[in-house]
């Protein structure tokens, strides 16, 4: 661990420790209906674009069950609106710098704005985080809720661990207590919500990538810190879906930092708009990435998705739109990888000779 993570890690730990008897909230006298929950705040104060994402499920919920409800989010950096461009329910976006020592007065009139502010209602998404209590104690707002395991039932639910349904669980339990209705439905999976021109977009650009009607593998070879495979790793997984699926095209997406783990040998394509990104994904037929941003974004544009896994918990990150699988890759090996790609591509059931060798 380098030093910066090692401060990054001891300044965490501090402020939790801190923050930890902020809350929880006294739920128990709610409103008496549904129409006096009018402004909600939720509260992820974070900038990466897998945790933003994995709010969208909440913010879907949100509409399902107050369709008059508007939402503000308070978050970090500049992703968030990309993310909620079309969430209709969504109206202010408070985004607190990246790095808040180089933005200070913006950092500053970030935590003012929730003050100012006056909410019937304040979620923090993540009860760990001590920004988020924070932000749920400093909120103008009637209720204040935490983001505490202790504060509902989530744990009746074998999926409750998933960082983008516990809040939902927990939002549906407060309503439950308050009378305001129950609700068993399942809960929607992340969500970019393009736009069909955007899809429409993402289709000219992969033709014009692979100049075939083949279905195409993508891959996201890069990753943070330790979720991040050597490329050895992704080599030998690459020549491998080459001979098992000739009749694919495969192709891999490029972060930013235009970093290839597979050395440029297939085809590639980048760009800094993740919707336009998340467009190009929405037309391929799977996509393949360590658990990463990419990876959220794939599942949110409804791509089935394998997830690979070695050091974070899958069942709190897992891809769970339909198709979508995660695979531990600390148990599993190679030809687990290849039969996930293959059961992908069998169940979407067009022009099966392409997608294998042999059966």
């Amino acid at each position: 661990m380098t030093f910066d993570k090692k401060i990054n890690a001891w300044r965490r730990a501090l402020m939790q420790k801190l923050t930890r008897n902020i809350g929880p909230a006294e739920t128990g006298n709610g409103p008496s209906d549904k129409s006096e929950i009018v402004k909600i705040l939720i509260s992820r104060p974070n900038h990466r674009l897998g945790n933003l994402l994995l709010i969208t499920p909440l913010v879907q919920e949100i509409k399902e069950t107050l369709p008059h409800a508007r939402v503000d989010l308070f978050v970090k950096g500049n992703l968030a609106p990309l993310v909620f461009r079309n969430y209709d329910n969504v109206d202010t976006i408070i985004q607190l710098p990246k790095k808040p020592f180089s933005d200070f007065f913006g950092y500053l009139g970030g935590w003012l704005a929730i003050k100012r502010k006056r909410y019937d209602m304040v979620i923090n998404v993540v009860g760990g985080s001590s920004s988020g209590r924070v932000s749920a104690r400093m909120a103008n707002a009637k209720y204040r809720f935490f983001g505490d395991a202790e504060q509902d039932t989530s744990g009746n639910y074998p999926d409750h661990a998933h960082l983008g349904k516990s809040p939902v669980y927990r939002f549906r339990n407060y309503l439950k207590k308050w009378g305001l209705g129950e609700r068993e439905q399942k809960i929607a999976p992340l969500d970019l919500k393009l736009s069909p021109s955007e899809i429409e977009q993402g289709k000219r650009i992969l033709d014009e990538l692979v100049l075939n009607a083949n279905p195409t593998i993508c891959l996201f070879t890069n990753a943070t810190g330790d979720k991040r495979y050597p490329d050895t790793w992704w080599k030998v997984f690459y020549e491998r879906l080459k001979t098992e699926f000739p009749g694919c095209n495969i192709i891999e997406v490029l972060p930013v930092e235009n970093i290839s783990q597979i050395d440029f040998k297939a085809p590639v394509y980048s760009h800094p708009d993740i919707r336009v990104i998340g467009s190009f994904i929405a037309n391929t037929a799977v996509f393949i990435a360590a658990d990463s941003g990419m990876m959220h974004l794939s599942s949110g544009v409804q791509t089935p998705t394998i997830g690979l896994f070695k050091v974070t918990a899958e069942k709190s990150y897992e891809p769970y739109n339909p198709g979508s699988v995660a695979i531990n890759t600390n148990v599993s090996g190679l030809e687990d990888y290849i039969d996930a790609v293959r059961g992908i591509l069998l169940q979407k059931g067009k022009n099966r000779d392409v997608y294998k060798k042999e059966m």
